[in-house]
């Protein structure tokens, strides 16, 4: 099993995971949060980790235990600079985006199963003949943890059980052309990790905690799961470059202009996920605040991806040749490269 032990150090008084901590946090206060978590949560170290340790899981696929948390001592005090009600549209909306997790990995096991087996057993696991999963994936194993924790979180936090609208994930819907289809799957399957990363990262610079703690599981999740997405997908389509993902999106566009209705699409899903965010709910500080999250997260993330030449790849994963041909190494040892995700990370993540 690869684990990666992090360094830590201990919590100052007033002090959480982000930084100083008060009940009246201003956007300047948030935005510091910010920095500090994305210092110390993405940084091109770790990121280099998680890809580096997808081949091991493609062998040995274990879920990350998460640490433990006090739910019971989790309140509203635990939430600043928005307003509880607010918070709490936010989380529901997060567990309807979440919810259909079986939907989700099912759809990108078969737009990969064809060319790339083991990365399809690691979304979506194995099936039967008739397509029922016999064993589900590790992507599938650490997702549907997020669900019954933001169910908790809302409970908690409003002291009523929420009332679920579950999204409905995209199914499978193969157009003719697989290798295109993939591509732009994978494409709207990264888009999404990102946004949940940079969601649950903004969400834990308004809270401090047990809250804080539960959102930090899943933060380290999405990490995670996007930085393997997007360093597959490079290694699957070394050619690919921004004026092939503008011409894919512009694609998409074109085609959510003809058919309104039609669901799977980027702009779709952003239309949906404003919608199930209650961002009409949400003050000019808070959407500059997000904003910038997701401005400062993809900053890390280019310069991530600027190691991803394919000699190193292939390194990891193989040499590329014909799609269905991946030769992966022997599974990776112990990991000792140290990352910094901060004081609660001298846990061992297990991967």
């Amino acid at each position: 099993m690869t684990t990666i032990t992090l360094p830590s150090a201990p919590l100052s008084p007033g002090h959480d995971l982000a930084g100083p901590w008060q009940p009246d946090l201003g956007a300047g206060q948030v935005q510091r949060r910010i920095a500090t978590l994305i210092q110390r949560y993405v940084t091109v170290a770790h990121l280099r980790d998680r890809i580096a340790d997808l081949p091991h899981q493609f062998h040995h696929p274990q879920p990350r235990p998460w640490s433990r948390i006090n739910w019971a001592a989790i309140g509203p005090d635990q939430v600043s600079g928005m307003a509880v009600e607010v918070y709490c549209a936010i989380v529901l909306g997060s567990i309807n985006t979440e919810a259909p997790i079986r939907g989700y990995t099912q759809a990108s096991r078969q737009y990969l199963e064809h060319f790339y087996p083991p990365m399809a057993q690691f979304v979506g696991g194995t099936v039967d003949a008739l397509g029922q999963v016999i064993t589900p994936g590790l992507w599938e194993l650490e997702e549907k943890r997020h669900t019954p924790a933001l169910t908790t979180v809302y409970h908690r936090l409003s002291g009523q059980r929420p009332t679920l609208n579950p999204h409905r994930a995209r199914a499978y819907q193969p157009s003719g052309d697989p290798r295109a289809d993939l591509y732009r799957h994978g494409l709207h399957r990264i888009a999404t990790e990102y946004g949940a990363t940079c969601l649950y990262l903004w969400m834990m610079a308004y809270t401090t905690g047990p809250l804080q703690a539960v959102l930090e599981e899943l933060l380290i999740d999405e990490i995670n799961h996007m930085t393997k997405f997007w360093g597959f997908g490079r290694w699957a389509y070394p050619d690919t470059s921004l004026g092939m993902m503008a011409g894919t999106l512009t694609q998409a566009m074109v085609q959510k202009w003809r058919q309104p209705n039609l669901q799977g699409s980027l702009i779709h899903t952003l239309r949906r996920m404003t919608h199930e965010l209650a961002w009409g709910q949400w003050s000019l500080s808070h959407r500059a605040t997000f904003l910038s999250t997701f401005a400062q997260v993809m900053q890390v993330l280019w310069r991530w991806d600027q190691s991803l030449t394919p000699p190193y790849l292939e390194g990891l994963l193989g040499p590329h040749s014909d799609p269905g041909t991946m030769a992966f190494p022997r599974p990776l040892g112990r990991l000792t490269r140290a990352t910094e995700l901060g004081p609660r990370a001298k846990q061992q993540l297990s991967r």
